[in-house]
């Protein structure tokens, strides 16, 4: 993976949309179309911010996808990502289309569904975080890195739902969905380029595994190393637990 160090969250934000922009932007000129996976959470707030502000960028010719949603969460609840993608991103760019994972709808179905319709064509750029617990998108450690399956629906471990509640997603743990619906680490690594964005120094630890440990599912985003086209950006908080060998050969944003 490539590191960069942004000074704050907000820099991150804006590295990261530039990154994305520039491969929509390839994306589009070369095939005429392109193919976008969007996160949520806190850490994808300053990097949808700044990724809307980019004009270049045809969004009449991008369709869009949803990497996770909780198991019964309808999309006016305040925690659902559905609600939480098309206010922050969907309404405010003119996607040809976006495909929402439905929580509250038959489960099967919408997994089914969903993995027909990202499976039709390569995803040109990946938007994704890490977790707290060092989960991608909602695979939880020990993560499965052997099926091929797009979409599964997986349970949430106690760390993962936690996090919701420390983020203000939920007011307590036993209000928090104990399954959801994830793409698989295999159908994340499918993607052409990955731009993976973690701010914070309650993930300063995830980040240290991820990107300096061993390979293995008990760090789940520790896959990422094996993707040819991924960017780590953090801001220096996250990034206080690597070594300094990382940090020195890192990328910094200062301004």
């Amino acid at each position: 993976m490539d590191l960069v160090i942004a000074a704050n969250s907000d820099l991150m934000g804006r590295e990261a949309a530039q990154i994305a922009a520039v491969d929509l932007v390839a994306a589009i000129k070369n095939s005429g179309q392109a193919r976008l996976l969007v996160a949520t959470g806190a850490s994808q707030f300053t990097v949808l911010e700044h990724l809307i502000q980019h004009d270049e960028i045809d969004w009449s010719v991008v369709d869009g996808f949803h990497l996770d949603e909780y198991e019964g969460i309808s999309p006016d609840h305040p925690a659902s990502f559905c609600k939480y993608l098309k206010e922050r991103f969907v309404d405010r760019v003119g996607l040809r289309s976006f495909r929402f994972l439905r929580g509250d709808q038959d489960i099967e179905a919408t997994v089914s569904e969903a993995a027909a319709a990202v499976s039709a064509a390569p995803i040109d750029v990946a938007m994704v975080g890490i977790g707290e617990n060092a989960h991608l998108a909602f695979n939880d450690p020990p993560a499965d890195f052997e099926t091929n399956d797009p979409y599964l629906i997986v349970d949430l471990d106690e760390a993962c739902r936690l996090q919701q509640v420390g983020e203000g997603w939920f007011d307590s743990l036993e209000s928090v969905p104990k399954r959801a619906i994830s793409m698989s680490v295999n159908q994340i690594l499918k993607s052409k380029r990955i731009v993976c964005s973690v701010p914070d120094e309650r993930k300063a630890k995830a980040v240290q595994g991820s990107f300096e440990g061993e390979i293995c599912p008990k760090t789940p985003a520790s896959i990422l190393q094996r993707h040819p086209q991924t960017t780590l950006l953090v801001d220096e908080p996250a990034a206080s637990l690597l070594s300094a060998e990382s940090k020195e050969k890192a990328r910094k944003v200062q301004s």
